[in-house]
């Protein structure tokens, strides 16, 4: 089989394809022929060597990648929903940037049919991040008021339709105005284009009272102002720190980067309750060991594709020869909805 391999902390030239045997599937395992795999920001912070759940779980070498879709090779011998040939998608703890994925039979799951593979291998990571955050971490109503930052991206573009889906009046932000008409599309009833406006005036003005829920992963550039711009009982949602990690070439810029963290923010625990505001934070890679929050969240997301309630994600796909340019696209921030890598040989 061929896979992408990371002997070290780096740049674009440290993603290496090589070629090693295919693994044999445990008593609970299934091995899956790939036909595409995901591109998520948490595989280029793999790369860096910043990735907390990379550095406790494998260390070095690694092969990145938490998602795929393909078909079932093999099945291990207590495994019953799962046959060879089946169509599935699944996640793993790294190891998806490869022709052969071998993974928990609980956490494989039969493709929807209103996906096809490029698709389907894009689907999971950012929508159950999305749904984790918003259906499993907090307690929702219709009505209330979400502000939604990176909405072009994959958890932004999945939050979105999920916030819609669920009767919640959503703000989108996004850093450049070829995303506006994009995240309008998706749903959301109005769209802050901080390249062109001033980010928190224009929140204030469609929001003055605050919000109810402010979903952020920049980090220190704008988690501050986005836990300022709750209203009382509202919740701060943080799942990355994208503008703490500064990167020239492949690479972070680790002054910045150390800058980056004096900056910030503290939440006191004795404002917070008397503000009556709170913070939540939380990381997909820990979830893994929660099958029956996956379970849940699978159930619910392939329903609401199948039923068309979620509209198949945008999606820009590149060979697996081609990674670095797979890692170049997602971190110029130019890109909207999912980046995945073809597998499969071409027919």
């Amino acid at each position: 089989m061929h896979k992408v391999v990371i002997h070290k902390a780096g740049g674009y030239e440290q993603l290496t394809l090589e070629t090693h045997p295919v693994p044999e599937p445990g008593d609970r395992q299934v091995l899956i022929r790939t036909e595409a795999v995901g591109v998520n920001y948490a595989d280029i912070c793999v790369r860096w060597g910043v990735y907390e759940a990379a550095r406790r779980f494998v260390g070095w070498p690694i092969t990145p990648g938490f998602e795929y879709a393909g078909r079932v090779e093999e099945v291990g011998r207590e495994v019953r929903h799962l046959k060879p040939g089946d169509a599935v998608f699944g996640v793993t703890l790294f190891n998806g940037y490869s022709t052969h994925v071998c993974a928990p039979a609980d956490l494989v799951w039969p493709k929807p049919e209103a996906l096809d593979y490029e698709a389907a291998a894009g689907f999971l990571a950012v929508h159950l991040t999305a749904y984790h955050g918003l259906l499993q971490n907090v307690v929702i109503r219709p009505g209330m008021r979400v502000l939604v930052h990176s909405a072009g991206g994959g958890v932004g573009s999945a939050l979105v339709q999920l916030c819609k889906l669920h009767g919640l009046d959503t703000t989108g932000v996004v850093g450049a105005s070829h995303k506006v008409e994009y995240v309008r599309r998706l749903g959301a009833d109005a769209v802050i284009d901080k390249s062109t406006h001033s980010l928190w005036r224009e929140a204030r003005r469609l929001c003055p009272d605050g919000y109810d829920l402010i979903f952020d992963a920049n980090g220190p550039e704008t988690l501050a102002q986005s836990y300022a711009h709750l209203r009382p009982t509202g919740k701060l949602l943080v799942y990355g720190f994208h503008t703490l990690l500064p990167k020239r070439g492949g690479r972070i810029n680790y002054l910045k980067a150390a800058l980056g963290m004096l900056k910030m923010p503290r939440f006191n625990p004795l404002l917070m309750t008397a503000e009556n505001r709170g913070v939540v934070a939380f990381n997909l890679s820990f979830l893994f060991g929660r099958a029956d929050l996956l379970q849940a969240a699978v159930n619910d997301l392939t329903a609401w594709v199948d039923e068309g309630k979620i509209a198949v994600p945008k999606v820009r796909s590149f060979a697996l020869v081609d990674v670095a340019e797979a890692h170049r696209a997602l971190e110029s921030g130019e890109t909207t909805g999912k980046l995945v890598m073809r597998t499969a040989p071409p027919s």
